[in-house]
């Protein structure tokens, strides 16, 4: 067990829920990647395992192990990546070890962006989110997670599939030097991102 499984599992609690076995194994597999040398990962399993949700309770507990983190959500879309935002931010509010970590100013408290209480001077919030096409100059992030930025509607050509990756190079330029980027998703073609990402 380690503190990303404790946090889970503490999250499972809260909602009743026992954690199963393939939960541990993302989470497990998410602290390897924050935690090893590349900093690198993709996390693709069969539909409706839970991806996305075990991503987010693992984004809550990377802030509340480091509270200075910055967190970028990319997804195909906004309203995607918004809903990403909403389960960390519903995590933060009902999770018993995060009662610290909620402002009493909720300036930045919204569905696309949260910022806990953490060390000041730090400019960009604690999690914000963007569609895989939105502005992102000059941003900059600790931890990127890319949740279902390949769908249908991004990649059904091939000239789709190389914009998104021309795109998703970008990315290179706003993580921070020793930051973690993590793709999420299911592969929509058989030239999928996820062979060259």
């Amino acid at each position: 067990m380690n503190q990303y499984d404790d946090f889970l599992n503490s999250w499972n609690r809260v909602l009743g829920y026992e954690t199963p076995a393939h939960h541990h194994e993302m989470t497990k597999f998410l602290a390897n990647v924050v935690d090893g040398d590349l900093h690198r990962g993709l996390l693709m399993a069969f539909r409706h395992s839970g991806k996305s949700t075990i991503v987010g309770i693992f984004a809550a507990c990377m802030l509340y192990l480091h509270p200075e983190t910055r967190i970028l959500i990319l997804s195909a879309e906004t309203h995607l990546a918004t809903r990403m935002v909403m389960h960390i931010r519903n995590i933060l509010e009902n999770h018993p070890w995060c009662v610290d970590m909620i402002p009493k100013n909720k300036r930045e408290w919204a569905e696309n962006k949260i910022t806990i209480n953490r060390p000041i001077g730090i400019r960009e919030p604690s999690v914000v989110c963007q569609g895989v096409y939105g502005n992102i100059t000059g941003m900059r992030a600790d931890l990127i997670i890319c949740d279902d930025v390949e769908v249908p509607n991004t990649c059904n050509t091939a000239r789709k599939r190389a914009n998104l990756r021309e795109r998703l190079r970008e990315l290179d330029f706003i993580l921070s030097p020793k930051g973690t980027m993590i793709y999420i998703g299911t592969p929509h073609t058989l030239d999928t991102i996820y062979r060259t990402t």
